[in-house]
């Protein structure tokens, strides 16, 4: 039987990456801003009066998620005319959702 003792255990993660993970999590850990996600991963690319609309929130507020989201690169933004239209930067982030469903804190 292998013993593992505090000296050969290995996070398999180096802290870089734990860093930008515990920064991910940071950004996203608000009801809104999962909302944001949710609706994005269903819809590709929205506006802010879309999003405003479909999430119904005041504009001021959507917008201090997006540019908080924007900044730490959970969304992409890309101006055309008067609207930005906002995607996520990187669609597999909603797999949190399936982690955190199957999470028995959460049941």
């Amino acid at each position: 039987m292998d013993v593992k003792t505090i000296d050969n255990i290995r996070p398999s993660l180096d802290p870089e990456k734990i860093a930008k993970i515990a920064e991910v999590l940071k950004t996203i850990a608000h009801p809104v801003r999962l909302s944001i996600i949710e609706v994005l991963d269903e819809r590709d690319t929205m506006t802010v009066s879309e999003l405003q609309e479909h999430l119904g929130i005041e504009q001021s507020l959507l917008s201090h998620h997006l540019t908080k989201m924007k900044d730490r690169s959970i969304l992409n933004g890309k101006r055309e005319g008067k609207n930005i239209f906002y995607t996520l930067a990187d669609n597999t982030l909603t797999k949190v959702f399936d982690c955190m469903g199957n999470c028995d804190l959460i049941k």
